[in-house]
């Protein structure tokens, strides 16, 4: 197993800040989560910074996820504290977008209904890096507002943008918290791209990823790797792969480098197929 995570980049804590700055200028903040990692995707401090507000919680990435898993979470998080809605969407495709925009029409009026002064909801986005807030902001706005990318970090700032219905939304970066405690929660979140691949390594992280699919998701690593079988052992799986695949180095050697990168990059494309890290049940 690979070691604790224990890290906090500059970048973490301005954002840490920011959204405590910020808050009181919104009216309600839309949490952004992975549905391939439910629970290691929702970061305990964010939590403490904007209980105060009423939560949107979005189980992004859906379309990469177990569908059942994911109807499971949503049923889950509905029961927490502050949480008014919580809506399964797929950001590449747009599916859902409107629904969630009838949330916050709803939530838009029934605040007009309260105030003397009518003025536009002001949505905060927020969410750990590499989960979706850029595509859904996008999305929301209609237009290419937020920088997008397949690696965490890609938001630098805060940006206030506004949505065609007038509604003002700000998008805040990623933000990660200070240390692991679970070595799995900086597996998930390594496997699912929101930790830069080379804090663990490609090769590592590969290893880990091939001997959680031999265990939880075997016919989906056979149909796709084209195996014969699937060893108890993850590295028997992860050589077969490689032999399969053809990544020998000179003198017979498994390129574990290249094995790594494929299984991860084909997990995260969806490739493999729809899997989901973290069960309800777990």
């Amino acid at each position: 197993m690979i070691e604790n995570i224990n890290w906090y980049p500059g970048h973490m804590k301005k954002t840490r800040e920011l959204i405590r700055e910020n808050l009181k200028a919104v009216d309600i903040s839309v949490e952004i989560v992975d549905s391939r990692i439910p629970v290691s995707s929702r970061n305990p401090v964010i939590d403490e910074l904007i209980s105060s507000k009423p939560r949107i919680v979005v189980l992004g990435k859906a379309d990469l996820a177990d569908e059942e898993e994911t109807k499971r979470w949503a049923e889950e998080i509905r029961k927490e504290k502050g949480v008014t809605r919580v809506l399964a969407l797929n950001l590449q495709s747009g599916e859902n977008i409107k629904k969630l925009l009838k949330v916050l029409e709803a939530e838009q009026d029934r605040r007009n209904e309260e105030r003397s002064v009518k003025r536009p909801l002001r949505i905060m986005i927020v969410g750990v890096p590499n989960v979706g807030k850029s595509s859904l902001i996008n999305r929301l706005t209609g237009r290419r507002s937020a920088q997008t990318g397949d690696r965490p970090g890609v938001t630098k700032g805060k940006q206030w943008l506004g949505l065609p219905n007038g509604m003002q939304l700000l998008d805040t970066p990623g933000i990660l918290w200070p240390k692991f405690e679970d070595p799995n929660v900086g597996l998930n979140l390594a496997f699912c791209g929101s930790i830069k691949d080379d804090i663990l390594g490609v090769q590592d992280l590969g290893f880990e990823l091939i001997k959680y699919l031999g265990r939880e998701y075997p016919d989906m690593l056979m149909e796709r790797y084209k195996l014969d079988e699937i060893s108890e052992e993850a590295i028997e799986n992860m050589d077969n792969i490689a032999l399969k695949r053809g990544f020998i180095l000179s003198g017979k050697r498994i390129d574990y480098e290249r094995t790594g990168r494929i299984v991860l990059d084909e997990f995260r494309g969806g490739v493999i197929g729809r899997i989901t890290l973290e069960k309800v049940h777990d």
